[in-house]
């Protein structure tokens, strides 16, 4: 396994939308195992392929609170498709590690239900709240070219965008709440 390197936005290849994966062979298992490896690394709870540059419809994460003594539970998801949403929404508090340090409150159906395909390319359906449910439909958004700051209002992405960019500049890292 290897840590893959994280595209940070601007980067254009986040706004692109991923293409399917025809199946999981052993080429896109070493993808998915690659991502989950880099999301551990980062601290991150979920990473999409396009965020460390591949064009591909695959998906990785675990919510699971390891502070807390929760045990890993990984999804390693191809193909990822959003079949049904509650109409409840609540607002939950989002990061990305393509948007390092910066974090900002979406508003998400509290539920979902999607379908995709498993590392041994078997259909499974995962049908998710809370957090699980949250980090699914972020993934999914940047299989989509979606990044979280796209679901703020015009304002507070234009100020989390522009202090990124002064970060990269600087090389420094913020931690901002907006």
């Amino acid at each position: 396994m290897a840590v893959l390197k994280i595209l940070t936005s601007p980067d254009p290849r986040l706004k692109q939308k991923a293409k399917p994966v025809t199946g999981v062979d052993a080429h896109i298992q070493k993808i998915m195992d690659d991502m989950l490896e880099t999301m551990y690394h980062d601290n991150g709870i979920g990473l999409a392929a396009p965020q460390v540059g591949i064009d591909k419809r695959i998906i990785v994460l675990d919510v699971a609170d390891k502070n807390n003594g929760e045990k890993p539970t990984p999804y390693q998801v191809a193909n990822p498709e959003i079949i049904e949403v509650s109409k409840k929404e609540i607002p939950h508090q989002e990061g990305c590690l393509s948007v390092p340090g910066y974090y900002s409150e979406v508003v998400r159906p509290a539920q979902c239900t999607v379908k995709g395909l498993d590392r041994n390319n078997q259909e499974i359906i995962i049908k998710a709240e809370g957090w699980l449910a949250v980090c699914l439909q972020h993934e999914i958004d940047h299989l989509n070219g979606v990044l979280f700051v796209d679901h703020l209002s015009r304002l507070k992405k234009q100020t989390i965008l522009k202090k990124l960019e002064k970060d990269k500049k600087t090389g420094r890292t913020s931690q901002t709440v907006l």
